[in-house]
């Protein structure tokens, strides 16, 4: 026998390198043959439910490193809820219309205007489902675990039925309603488009001061109203000039020219267009100008000065162009005022006929047109290139226009105030959600619903002859029941009369005819309605969590609350959870352009996904975050020290079985107690953050227990006695008893974050009694402490860090090598020498060194020097003497008695 087989040297399987790129997917194939989501569903059948309802990605693409984020973070809360004793099932989800998908489709070489609705259609599913299996196996590679056999798409049957049955309900409630008005409208999508649907982004703008001359009025003869805009596109469609009722406007000569102006903007107008000799003529309020008429300079049209509130006075003149075809401002004026609603222009943003000349311009191009036309007709002052925030299609990333066209919309008028209440009622993180959302609801419009493309749920409306629509909720329930059955294309497929109910008649259509409306729902519709899967699988409604980007402020959060306060009176959820965006390391938007994607797919391979999960644990979420090749390098670095913690410890614990060698918290030594009690304290604190989805603040609080209390001081010294000392020695037990009770609960709380390494670890701890870490429940929250022992503790640790800076400053002066070969000197307070004694520490084995002395003294001192002497072959310490066999007496007597049981 030798004598490094009298050492009780670690023993595992876990390897220092995980190789998790590849061996993840080994584990993932373990989890689906032991059925570990399901076994974890059965466990916690009969407990509270706890629902986290998935807002359904867009099939389109490989996922990028925004839904890995996502999609974690809702794995943190899924397995932590799980894990606590919740029963959490999740049903993962899949927004699979739109024109992104038309797109793709077409781009693949089918010619839309060559194949039939339906036969398009198809081709869009087929895209659409083919995107849904890549990224679900992205997702399950993340090691998210769900029902993935059994997602919800909203382009299944039983989807679309309940979507359309959401509809009817808010037809029955007279919520919906056809309207011609200006919306969002989009000539590169050729479609309507939602709030919700578009993006701002800086565009240059032609802005011109223009003059409109008043006629028809002695008072005003020869004066012009002083007009400014930054669409002068929109010139066909004026039909009236607003200003405010109680602002103070004057008339000017102007270099010989008359105007009429806002006083307050006078001297900044002066400035703007070089004017030299001003004179006020006269003063009076908005209100004095109502109905005094002006012809419009480039058609043969009088139009009215009319009020409105919405003018302002911190830019333009204070007369502001009103076109109500091209603007909701102008819109609503223009009700009040019964005048027309112009848009001359088409669904792909060209000029059309009542436009006159610019008829058959793009509307760009008219832009510069008329601008031309009203300087060489002299009604032109002024002309600039001005960049300003402008609306963008959020698909094409190209300006979108207003324009009137007739519409389907959902009224949101008589649902504000109980939106408002909803939002009231719900938990959001972070607190400032709910204000974002009430600011959005209490200043959004009708929601326009209806979308001129082909890929989407049909409207379920149909026409009687003379143009009216039916809107009754039986005949919509009557179309749901249809495609629940046979599916939504039959809209295309069938003729009306057969998609009625039978024998359906209408003394409007006395000659039965029926048409179909051809316009499809806006996707926020489809996704909005997704709350519905719930009734759908039996589970709990409203859900419990929506988790999202901050984006879904206007988009998901947004539309699902419409339709669930519209026909549940509630909002679909509890507490809501947003997360920022994610820009790459100098806190700029990624873009394939600039090179600085992180593509998430790529990390998996390479390093594995607890890497891509580690480092959302160490995101602030709630606020943008930052990823680089650096923060995955720091990121692994972090990993490193947790799996070697993880290795050290597993590896000290090959012999011991809890059932025979626990020794309880009362039993062991104090210095093991306050190892216990200081894993306590973590435990709880990581518990409250997983509470309150501070995610990285679970990642903050056990970080530094692992760095610094257990690896730099507990298992530094603690080898001495695991190695050195014979098997069933008691304090050997209760070190191990210890690290037990320490191993255990870090893998449960770190299963949510790192749950590949945590199974893996698991599996390799002896006599583990559950097929998995996952099975485990979450430890409890133990709030028992003792504050006498962990004052004297800290006296000791305060202490302790002095005597390592000293040994440090020996080792760099080669006064010493090893710590081992040490002998300190130690003049201590009384208490010092009293915190020691209570702690009852082997101050040579917590110090590592061979020889330590203390002295009482008014103040702390200590000199390191080398212990002269011989080193034990066994223990590494030196001694003044060893035996013949170069033994401690230590060693000697664990050497003969030597029986190791393993």
């Amino acid at each position: 026998m030798e004598l490094k087989d009298t050492l009780l040297m670690p023993k595992t399987e876990f390897q220092m390198r995980g190789n998790l790129g590849v061996r993840e997917e080994e584990f993932q194939k373990r989890w689906k043959e032991m059925d570990l989501y399901n076994k974890v569903l059965e466990k916690n059948k009969d407990n509270t439910p706890f629902i986290l309802h998935d807002g359904p990605p867009y099939a389109n693409g490989n996922i990028h490193v925004g839904h890995a984020l996502q999609k974690t973070l809702k794995d943190f809360v899924l397995r932590y809820k799980t894990m606590a004793g919740f029963y959490v099932p999740f049903i993962p989800g899949w927004d699979t219309h739109g024109l992104p998908i038309e797109n793709e489709v077409v781009k693949k070489g089918l010619k839309r205007s060559e194949v039939s609705r339906k036969e398009f259609r198809e081709k869009c599913e087929e895209f659409a489902l083919q995107q849904v299996q890549k990224q679900k196996e992205q997702f399950m590679r993340l090691g998210v675990l769900g029902d993935w056999d059994n997602p919800y798409l909203t382009l299944d049957k039983s989807f679309i039925a309940d979507q359309i049955q959401v509809f009817g309900k808010m037809v029955e409630r007279n919520l919906i309603y056809r309207g011609l008005k200006p919306v969002y409208w989009s000539p590169s999508s050729e479609s309507a488009f939602a709030e919700a649907e578009i993006e701002y982004q800086d565009k240059n703008s032609i802005s011109i001061y223009f003059a409109l001359p008043i006629v028809e009025n002695e008072e005003l003869k020869g004066a012009n109203l002083l007009v400014w805009t930054t669409t002068p596109w929109t010139l066909p469609a004026n039909l009236a000039v607003s200003v405010h009722p109680r602002m103070n406007y004057v008339l000017v000569n102007a270099d010989g020219k008359k105007y009429v102006i806002l006083n307050s903007l006078l001297n900044t107008l002066k400035e703007k267009l070089g004017w030299e000799n001003v004179e006020v003529l006269k003063e009076f309020l908005g209100k004095d100008l109502e109905y005094v008429k002006y012809r419009h300079p480039l058609y043969n049209r009088v139009s009215p000065v009319i009020l409105g509130e919405h003018v302002t006075d911190t830019d333009g003149t204070g007369l502001v162009h009103t076109a109500p075809g091209h603007g909701d401002d102008d819109y609503q004026v223009g009700l009040l005022y019964k005048l027309d609603i112009l848009s001359p222009v088409d669904a792909k943003g060209y000029m059309t006929e009542e436009a006159g000349k610019y008829a058959g311009m793009f509307y760009e191009d008219a832009n510069k047109e008329i601008v031309k036309d009203m300087d060489e007709l002299g009604f032109l002052l002024k002309q600039d290139i001005i960049t300003h925030s402008y609306p963008h299609d959020w698909r094409t990333r190209k300006p979108v226009i207003f324009r009137a066209t007739p519409q389907w919309f959902a009224s949101i008028d008589p649902l504000r105030k109980d939106l408002l209440e909803e939002i009231k009622k719900v938990n959001w993180t972070p607190s400032w959600g709910e204000v974002r959302l009430s600011n959005m609801i209490e200043g959004r419009g009708d929601w326009v619903i209806s979308r001129q493309r082909v890929w989407g749920v049909p409207l379920p409306i149909f026409y009687l002859e003379n143009g009216e629509a039916i809107l009754d909720y039986q005949v919509i329930k009557h179309v749901s029941d249809l495609f629940r059955e046979y599916g939504a294309n039959i809209w295309y497929e069938w003729d009306a009369k057969d998609l009625l109910p039978k024998g359906y008649k209408n003394a409007l259509s006395p000659n039965n005819i029926y048409e179909k409306e051809m316009d499809i729902m806006d996707v926020w519709f489809d996704s909005g309605s997704s709350y519905k899967v719930l009734d759908e699988r039996g589970l709990p409604f409203p859900a419990d969590l929506y988790l999202e980007g901050s984006d879904q402020y206007r988009g998901w959060f947004n539309s699902s609350l419409i339709t669930s306060v519209a026909i549940n009176g509630v909002a679909p959820y509890k507490n809501v959870v947003s997360h920022g965006f994610v820009l790459d390391g100098k806190g700029y938007k990624m873009s394939k352009s600039l090179g600085n994607t992180i593509d998430p797919l790529k990390i998996m391979k390479q390093q594995g996904a607890d890497i891509i999960r580690l480092w959302a644990a160490t995101t602030a979420y709630q606020s943008d975050v930052r990823i680089s090749d650096e923060l995955i390098k720091q990121t692994a670095e972090s990993y490193r020290k947790i799996r070697n913690t993880f290795r050290f410890v597993l590896g000290n614990l090959f012999d011991f079985n809890p059932e025979e060698n626990y020794i309880s918290y009362s039993m062991r030594g104090r210095i093991n107690r306050v190892m216990t009690l200081k894993y306590r304290s973590v435990i709880n604190a990581v518990i409250d953050a997983y509470d309150a989805y501070e995610f990285d603040k679970v990642y903050r609080i056990i970080m530094p227990f692992i760095i610094n209390d257990l690896s730099a001081f507990y298992l530094d010294f603690a080898k001495d006695v695991l190695y050195i000392e014979a098997q069933n020695n008691f304090e050997r037990r209760a070190i191990q008893s210890t690290l037990y009770d320490i191993i255990l609960g870090l893998l449960k709380v770190l299963n949510p974050i790192i749950p590949h390494t945590t199974s893996e670890a698991y599996w390799e701890l002896p006599f583990h009694k559950e097929e998995d870490i996952y099975l485990e429940s979450m430890p409890s929250k133990n709030e028992f402490t003792d504050e006498v022992l962990l004052k004297n503790f800290e006296i000791f640790e305060e202490m302790r860090e002095k005597v390592l800076k000293e040994l440090e400053i020996a080792r760099n002066e080669k006064v010493i090598g090893k710590s081992l070969e040490s002998r300190i000197d130690l003049q201590l307070t009384k208490e010092q020498i009293d915190a020691i004694k209570y702690l009852e520490v082997d101050l040579e084995l917590v110090l590592i060194s061979s020889n330590v002395n203390v002295e009482e003294s008014d103040s702390f001192r200590v000199k390191v020097s080398k212990f002269e002497g011989e080193v034990c072959e066994r223990c590494w310490r030196t001694f003044k003497v060893l035996n013949e066999k170069h033994l401690c007496d230590r060693c000697n007597k664990i050497v003969e008695d030597f029986k190791w049981t393993f």
